[in-house]
């Protein structure tokens, strides 16, 4: 038999790991038709070092979407536990850190939302799919984008309280150590605060060499997380950069911090 052989087999790569992780992670492999996913898995046993798992293209591509509702689900979980904590005035990463010492229970750490081409958006196919059915999925959409909205409320509350300070915003990427910005909760939180108090916010992204085409022209500058420090009396920690963690206290002890990512546990830090 010969022709075109037409078969989906979701991407499972992490930025930064794309080559290493092409070839030792597992895949599902869907054809449209049995031969169709023979021959896609004689394909990818070629580099694959991982198991190539047969299954039909419709399943292979809900096996992608599962993937990331799954992943936004638990982010939310914990994204939602970080608001009632903050309501009750408890340290949410001391309440995750316990919790996550029983054996069997695993809560991922909150953010200021959910960003990324696949977990923002892959979760919407599902439920435009099936709306009556996919409430859990839709309830964690939701709770991932009223954490952005959040932040965004807590950062002008504090920035307005102190109406002479300089703001230091630290990340703009989806996830730590990456330079993509896309659907990134951070470049949301920043673009509304450059938006709002212009020049006086400061932006610190290590993995850019410039201000983003989204961000120019309303007056912030990207800048080093050195100079920040230096110049900035509120700094809002928005990704857990490598360079951020290596900060030591004793630099950044003078600011004002709504800390996010719970990098800077060794001082008071709102989430």
């Amino acid at each position: 038999m010969t022709g075109v052989a037409v078969a989906y087999c979701p991407e499972r790569v992490l930025p930064g790991r794309i080559l290493t992780e092409i070839v030792n992670n597992d895949r599902c492999i869907g054809g449209i038709t049995p031969w169709c996913t023979r021959r896609a898995q004689r394909f990818y046993k070629t580099f694959v070092r991982g198991a190539c798992v047969p299954t039909t293209a419709r399943a292979a591509e809900l096996v992608k979407l599962t993937e990331n509702a799954f992943r936004d689900t638990n982010i939310a979980f914990a994204n939602e536990l970080s608001l009632i904590c903050d309501r009750f005035n408890i340290n949410v990463w001391e309440v995750i850190d316990l919790a996550n010492r029983h054996p069997r229970v695993n809560v991922l750490r909150p953010g200021p939302g959910v960003g990324g081409h696949c977990i923002a958006v892959d979760p919407w196919f599902i439920i435009d799919s099936a709306p009556d059915l996919a409430r859990v999925m839709r309830t964690s959409r939701e709770v991932n984008v009223a954490k952005t909205r959040k932040v965004i409320e807590r950062a002008e509350q504090l920035i307005d309280d102190h109406p002479y300070a300089t703001i230091a915003c630290c990340g703009l990427a989806f996830k730590a150590n990456v330079d993509d910005l896309r659907e990134s909760p951070a470049m949301e939180v920043t673009h509304h605060l450059v938006s709002k108090y212009g020049s006086r916010i400061k932006i610190v992204e290590p993995n850019i060499r410039a201000v983003p085409e989204a961000l120019q022209g309303l007056g912030a500058d990207l800048v080093s997380i050195d100079e920040a420090l230096r110049t900035c009396e509120i700094a809002i920690v928005l990704v857990d950069h490598d360079e951020f963690k290596m900060v030591p206290i004793s630099e950044r002890r003078h600011l004002d911090v709504i800390d996010t990512r719970g990098i800077w546990l060794d001082m008071p830090a709102r989430t």
